[in-house]
């Protein structure tokens, strides 16, 4: 009798686990004010990822500009070597992949707002959040290969949670990590 019984608690206690496990996957359900704050809290971060790379890209050309660079870059390239036409080249074809592609997810997040604000039930923009999603991946991959530093990384963090949180509501598979 006591074997039935484990037994039984044991079932009961996977259907549970089951069941809490499943339900975790659906979409959640909240207000259209609910997911309007979410959006403009990707479209705030995505901006402020676009002023991080703007930023950085002044800074770089400012220091290479300057004359103390220029001295530094001197007594280097008598030691070290200066790095080469195709090393620059592929370094700034990076950058400027990593900013088309803020600026795509820029722009999904922008066709995002404009159709959130003329439905009525907000589950009907799921295709423009996996939009959302598709262009964040890019930018996933791109951080991820690419040696942006701990600074960008920070910065895309913060955005690829509030961009995973807002898939997460419509029930759209988030990025990996």
């Amino acid at each position: 009798m006591n074997i039935a019984k484990t037994l039984h608690a044991l079932v009961l206690i996977w259907a549970v686990c089951l069941l809490v496990t499943q339900s975790s996957t659906f979409a959640q359900v909240l207000t259209k004010a609910q997911v309007s704050e979410k959006i403009k809290q990707v479209e705030d971060l995505t901006d402020d990822f676009k002023k991080y790379l703007e930023r950085k890209g002044e800074n770089s050309r400012t220091r290479a500009s300057s004359p103390e660079s220029q001295e530094r870059r001197g007594r280097r390239s008598a030691s070290v070597g200066e790095p080469t036409d195709d090393q620059k080249a592929r370094l700034q074809s990076g950058a400027d992949e990593l900013e088309d592609a803020v600026k795509d997810l820029e722009k999904a997040t922008d066709r995002l707002r404009l159709r959130f604000r003329r439905v009525q039930n907000y589950l009907d923009t799921r295709n423009q959040v996996e939009k959302v999603v598709e262009e964040g991946r890019k930018i996933n991959q791109l951080v991820v290969r690419g040696n942006y530093g701990a600074e960008a990384a920070k910065v895309w963090a913060a955005l690829r949670a509030a961009i995973n949180d807002l898939a997460r509501i419509y029930g759209v598979t988030p990025m990996s990590v």
